[in-house]
């Protein structure tokens, strides 16, 4: 049997992420990307702004680390127009999370340290927040988590930067597909990459079927803005596994659809902590909760601490 190409993933990801409602469009440098991210801002928040403006804008989004990147993009943001107005805009609806503008393009060609093409780039709002490294069929994924952190190290923070806002990587082989978040090069390691799964913890591996159910927009645009957390201790963006996933919003359907109590039994190890934080943490940001009470021992508020 033929081995797929690394190119012919590439192209099968592409037509299939259209399929789901991506606008695929070709970007070849960041010129072009700084024009595309000018133009989907403007739709997303229904205004336009003149070059000094945007240039603004872009100063907002250039500064800080990953982290703090990652904070401002979840913020409600202000500039000055040139008339001396101010104006509120987002770059990212975190709670109508279909309402975002969702775009696929690749081989971004960045000149850094050295000349980087990126494979796939999912764009929210013009946005690259999410950065897909495929690898042919037979391939080790770790070599692709190697090619991300050459990306970082060599092209990521030139210009203006973009590409420091990446929120998620993924790797793939196209047999074999894993996630993890983006952070500073010293706190990558390919162990804290995670396959995906379902409900039932069975393992998504396959890349044709982790796009379906990860990188469907309106699921994607939902996991970036609740399900990555900001931990403040350390600086790093810490992505939940698909069990956190799904304990969380059972969590939060019973608070929702029903009176009754409710317990979720994971394992020593499996971040129950950081799950029951962050159901608290969207609870209490429903209407209809007026009050959470979140019990924990005294040993586990050092590290409550750590999150935003």
């Amino acid at each position: 049997m033929t081995r797929q190409s690394e190119a012919a993933l590439e192209e099968q990801l592409l037509k299939q992420l259209q399929g789901l409602g991506y606008q695929r469009l070709v970007i070849k440098n960041e010129a072009e990307l700084l024009a595309n991210l000018k133009q989907q801002l403007e739709k997303h928040n229904g205004v336009q702004w003149s070059s000094t403006e945007f240039q603004r804008v872009l100063n907002i989004l250039n500064k800080g680390s990953v982290f703090e990147r990652s904070k401002l993009i979840r913020q409600k943001q202000q500039i000055e127009l040139d008339n001396g107005d101010v104006q509120y805009f987002d770059f990212l609806n975190t709670q109508a999370w279909c309402k975002n503008q969702f775009q696929v393009t690749h081989q971004i060609t960045i000149n850094g340290k050295y000349e980087n093409r990126y494979d796939v780039t999912i764009l929210i709002n013009g946005l690259p927040l999410v950065q897909i490294e495929l690898k042919r069929r037979g391939c080790e994924m770790a070599e692709a988590h190697r090619q991300i952190l050459r990306y970082k190290s060599h092209s990521f923070g030139t210009g203006s930067g973009l590409f420091q806002l990446v929120q998620l990587f993924v790797i793939s082989n196209g047999v074999n597909t894993k996630y993890f978040a983006n952070n500073r090069l010293k706190a990558l390691n390919f162990k804290q990459s995670f396959y995906w799964a379902k409900e039932d913890n069975s393992k998504i591996t396959q890349l044709s079927a982790f796009t379906d159910s990860f990188l469907e927009p309106c699921q994607l645009s939902k996991f970036i803005s609740q399900y990555i957390v900001l931990a403040e201790t350390d600086r790093i963006l810490m992505a939940l596994r698909p069990y956190q996933y799904y304990a969380t919003e059972k969590l939060i359907d019973r608070v929702k659809n029903s009176t009754k109590n409710g317990y979720i039994w994971h394992t020593t190890g499996s971040g129950k902590t950081l799950t029951s934080f962050k159901a608290s943490q969207i609870i209490k940001d429903i209407p209809e909760v007026t009050k959470v009470v979140f019990v924990v021992e005294s040993a586990v508020i050092a590290v409550m601490r750590c999150y935003q």
